[in-house]
């Protein structure tokens, strides 16, 4: 699949459910109002989907939320999308969680093929954490994280980069991140969905961190791709990756090629545009697929160039109207 400016479309995130057992203060309002479950695709529809795309040629999938690993049954889909592994069509698989779920799931997820997991830990300080998940506890993401590794999973810590929050642990977390074998990704906050809060408040230019944390670490720049947006450099006194996902700073959209796909079926072709395509009709009227397969190559022809994101006191509203655990950023 080529979109309009000529990009190859490889990746495709699906969002398995839009709920979750954190309230993350950037990702959701305290009091969320999630989806009927009668407007849910079931497991057996998302596997059509991401079977679809990846005879489309897509070559990554990752499962999102919400939280995926609260999602019923989840491991059904994760065992049966496995056969594209199996099969080479498939080149990745992998999940983004906040770590709560791993004890029960790692090594499932492992022995199903997943080889690596993004899981987000914004702060190592316990009631810090609390404070930005609201419902969450550090030590169920430590006993996660310990799972993970016991099971042979790969893992990259997401930390979300928020003002005046988390900003003086980013030394800490690159050593803790050096002695436990794991990557670090820091990333921007985005304007999706109302919050509780101003966005102004906690956006944290990337760039100023970088030039922070070159004070303390010999950063290298380094060619290492994962198919997403971070641009990766390398710590020389730990060894391992940092990288920087900056949607404001430095865009990623010249090089995107990736598409989201909701729990209800919707296909959003950007992360910051609300232009999207209903799939679920398409797929639900098209046993043998090729009206599902219209409406994708028709999806892809109007992906944009690049997102509208922009965080201003001038602009109060944000971007887009969906929030982050829509589509699981």
């Amino acid at each position: 699949m080529i979109d309009p400016h000529g990009r190859h479309i490889s990746y495709l995130r699906v969002s398995v459910t839009d709920r979750c057992d954190f309230r993350c203060v950037y990702c959701m309002a305290e009091n969320m109002s999630f989806l009927p479950k009668a407007d849910v695709l079931t497991l057996e529809e998302i596997d059509r989907l991401c079977s679809t795309f990846v005879g489309l040629g897509v070559r990554k999938l990752r499962l999102t939320g919400g939280e995926p690993l609260v999602r019923k049954n989840i491991m059904s889909l994760v065992r049966s999308l496995a056969r594209h592994l199996e099969s080479g069509t498939l080149d990745e698989l992998t999940l983004t969680t906040n770590g709560s779920q791993l004890p029960k799931y790692a090594a499932e997820l492992f022995d199903c093929g997943v080889k690596r997991i993004n899981v987000s830990c914004d702060t190592l300080d316990p009631d810090r954490f609390q404070a930005i998940t609201r419902w969450g506890q550090l030590q169920q993401v430590y006993d996660g994280l310990e799972a993970a590794k016991d099971a042979g999973l790969k893992v990259k810590i997401n930390a979300v980069a928020l003002k005046g929050v988390n900003e003086h642990e980013f030394d800490d977390m690159i050593t803790w991140c050096g002695d436990q074998g794991f990557d670090l990704t820091l990333i921007e906050t985005m304007p999706m969905g109302e919050i509780t809060g101003d966005r102004t408040d906690q956006y944290l230019p990337l760039s100023l961190v970088r030039n922070r944390l070159r004070n303390r670490w010999t950063l290298t720049d380094i060619d290492y791709q994962t198919g997403g947006p971070a641009r990766y450099m390398r710590i020389e006194e730990t060894g391992q990756r940092l990288g920087f996902i900056t949607p404001l700073t430095h865009n990623f959209c010249e090089s995107c090629n990736r598409v989201r796909l909701t729990c209800t079926g919707t296909l959003y072709m950007c992360l910051g545009q609300d232009d999207s395509a209903d799939l679920r009709t398409a797929l639900r009227n098209s046993e043998d697929g090729e009206l599902l397969v219209q409406a994708i190559h028709e999806a892809i022809s109007r992906k944009p160039k690049g997102h509208d994101f922009m965080i201003d006191r001038r602009r109060t509203t944000p971007a887009v109207d969906r929030h982050m655990s829509v589509t699981g950023g």
